[in-house]
């Protein structure tokens, strides 16, 4: 008998390591799992402020009738000069951040002293396998660890304490041109990321590492691979129903680089996943239209298994690049007499989505955003956007210019919702954008795979049109009702991409801008109370936490991101990138240095040359893989090199020694040689000179005319 139950027991063993890597014990040291639900008060623990992702503080020591004393406590300069998206978090006395390069730096929160740092050292030729500059949105804290998402694709633990390295593992596939910008969040003593990509030939997915050991515990796909290989589960085989063509040779799309929320009340995962890709449908649905599940959608899973359990596409055959990464934040409301559990989404494609989080039931569907045009409305009952056809540019045959454009009314810059006011903070943008298919496409290996001709979309060397343009450009601060539909208050602002907002129970919602300024207003009525000159744009989103009996508010900033990286100089002027970590409280009266004044660069250009076929070719093939870094119509923001003003485009062999051969790859600007042939680099460059040339006309109130035109 006892030989028996030692078979027995050694079966079941036998049968559990069959099942997969097997999970280690919750945390019950640290920061706990009971911890990060309860809530952010004191300490801000994960990057949502708690599992529900409602930015939202009950601290309210700084409030309406005292924010006017609000004053900074400590800053931190960051060795970053690269866009800042990150939100801190606080436990233990500790202020934690990651920064550009996905750096992480631990201080002490009170003083501002630098306890340790932490480099990845990322190699800087992943930035061309990077849409959106090379940000990183945050850490989390489980146990006595910390863990940042790394631009190329690790996912490594560090000791809270030291900053050590417990554990390293890379989650993309190996030479992949996936990368990693978003917070790892955690479920269940799991660490839980996905990545980014959906611009190049990827296949997304959201993955689940345990948080001791970093053994991968399970992986959701979120796009069907090659039905010949088999699929993973019975989602990815009915995914499938909705592609058509050889999807998988070109990845797919879908990526969950952003908006990871575990609900314990549910004990769902709730995920968005990204575009699919190519943006346009006719090379990727070649045998007729279809959905392309899963990607423009929410999905939910079982944390313990990876489960599929619904999904409700936000943007069916989404041919826009209206990702739904946007945060997702989980409430109970009241609809229609009746207390439910919702999911509350504001993503990409204008619409303000409230979902039923057990079972995905589309509840409502409103604008939270002015002229779309893409879509006539939702159907009330199940959510299905009704498609404007002249949308459509691939069936057309014609440019759309569409509203929103691909930057989103509103992107992954983080929305807050105070259970106080009942009203959503969402920072939203005004960017109508250009969709031209191009027919003669054909797949590449390095840049952007979108299967588009963006080219017509370049605007003139003409101050007036320019003007135009820009004052179409444009952003605001909603503060949206959930269960009404409606916009209560709004604050325009003069540019897009803002950054993302902070409420709190002191009836306060902050929120910094991409002209410079960190502000505070009341969150009932959207009175501005307090402003503070930060030198430089913000795009991250605050957090509030308290020592001592003293409330803090810290923010990120430093601008850059995808703004300023393909359209900066559209967004009506170039702002500097200053970045830093700025502490506020109450009656601190510290003050920032004198900022130091760039000199003006001054277009002085070779004479222009080339044919108009060249500088044609040159200037599609710019303006649909280069502008994605150096800037639309070749004229970049503060981040990357203007090429109007390089030295090279005077000098065809070492234009080609830089683009075809990549001599610069160390810096980020890698060989394109497998992309382009030299003939077709000359071109570009040809075009680039074209343009500096008309600019340089256009600087000195001239109206030349150059070659090409």
């Amino acid at each position: 008998m006892k030989r028996l139950a030692v078979a027995a027991m050694a079966a079941l063993l036998l049968s559990a390591c069959d099942e997969g890597p097997q999970r280690s014990p919750l945390a019950t040291e640290g920061v706990t799992d009971a911890m990060i639900a309860a809530g952010n008060g004191e300490e801000w623990l994960t990057y949502g402020g708690d599992y529900a992702e409602q930015r939202f503080s009950p601290l309210d020591q700084i409030n309406t009738e005292t924010v006017g004393d609000l004053g900074l406590a400590w800053s931190a300069d960051l060795d970053t000069a690269r866009g800042q998206e990150a939100t801190p978090l606080m436990h233990d006395g500790t202020l934690y951040i990651s920064t550009a390069w996905s750096k992480v730096k631990a201080y002490d929160a009170a003083t501002g002293a630098l306890k340790w740092e932490y480099d990845p050292e990322v190699p800087r030729a992943k930035l061309v396998d990077v849409c959106c500059d090379a940000v990183n949105r945050g850490v989390a804290l489980y146990g006595d660890k910390l863990y940042v998402a790394t631009l190329d694709g690790r996912l490594v633990a560090l000791d809270q304490k030291t900053g050590a390295v417990v554990w390293d593992k890379l989650t993309i596939p190996e030479g992949s041109q996936m990368a990693i910008t978003g917070a790892p969040r955690i479920a269940k003593g799991m660490v839980l990321i996905g990545s980014a990509g959906a611009e190049y030939f990827t296949r997304g997915y959201i993955a689940s590492f345990d948080a001791q050991t970093g053994d991968e515990l399970w992986r959701f796909y979120t796009v069907p691979g090659n039905p010949a290989d088999g699929f993973e589960n019975d989602a990815m085989e009915q995914a499938a129903k909705t592609w058509s063509g050889e999807w998988w040779k070109l990845g797919g799309g879908g990526t969950v680089w952003d908006s990871i929320t575990y609900d314990p009340q549910t004990d769902l995962v709730f995920f968005g996943t990204a575009n699919a890709e190519p943006w346009n449908p006719a090379h990727r649905n070649t045998e007729g239209a279809g959905d392309s599940l899963y990607t423009a959608s929410i999905v939910a899973v079982k944390p313990d298994t990876g489960e599929y359990v619904w999904h409700f596409q936000e943007t069916p055959e989404d041919r826009w690049d209206f990702d739904s990464n946007q945060q997702i934040t989980v409430t109970n409301l009241e609809i229609d007499g009746e207390q439910r559990r919702v999911v509350m989404h504001a993503p990409k494609n204008g619409f303000f989505y409230v979902l039923d989080a057990e079972s995905g039931q589309f509840l409502s569907g409103k604008p939270f955003v002015d002229g779309i045009n893409w879509a006539f409305g939702l159907d009330p009952e199940t959510g299905v956007p009704d498609v404007n056809p002249d949308a459509k540019y691939e069936v057309t045959g014609k440019p759309w210019i569409g509203i929103p454009g691909a930057i989103g009314a509103h992107s992954w810059s983080p929305m807050s919702y105070s259970p106080t006011t009942g009203l959503v903070y969402i920072p939203t943008n005004n960017t109508p954008q250009y969709y031209m298919g191009d027919p003669d496409w054909e797949p590449g290996t390095t840049g952007f795979q979108l299967g588009l001709d963006v080219s017509g979309g370049n605007f003139p060397a003409d101050t007036e049109v320019r003007e135009m343009i820009k004052s179409g450009l444009n952003g605001a601060l909603v503060a949206f009702d959930p269960v009404a539909g409606e916009v209560r208050w709004k604050i325009d602002q003069p540019t897009p991409t803002n950054g993302g907002t902070l409420a709190t129970a002191g009836n306060l919602v902050f929120q910094g801008t991409s002209t410079g300024a960190f502000k505070a207003y009341t969150a009932d009525t959207g009175e501005e109370l307090w402003s503070f000159a930060t030198q430089t744009g913000v795009l991250a989103a605050p957090m509030t936490y308290a020592i001592g009996g003293e409330q803090y508010v810290a923010v990120l900033v430093g601008w850059g991101g995808v703004w300023d990286v393909s359209a900066g100089a559209l967004g009506g002027g170039i702002t500097p990138n200053v970045s830093r970590l700025l502490v506020f409280k109450l009656g601190a009266t510290g003050e920032l240095p004198e900022l130091k004044a760039t000199p003006e660069l001054v277009l002085d250009p070779p004479a222009p040359a080339g044919t108009p076929e060249q500088i044609a070719l040159g200037e599609k093939l710019y303006s649909n893989s280069c502008s994605v870094c150096h800037g639309s119509s070749a004229v970049a923001g503060a981040l990357n090199p203007d090429l109007r003003h390089s030295s090279t485009i005077g000098k065809p062999d070492i234009w080609q020694q830089v683009v075809h051969d990549g001599i610069l790859s160390m810096n980020g600007m890698v060989a394109w040689k497998d992309q382009f042939s030299p003939e077709e680099i000359e071109a570009i460059r040809l075009y680039v000179l074209k343009r500096a040339n008309e600019d340089k006309a256009l600087e000195a109130g001239q109206t030349t005319k150059v070659a090409g035109r």
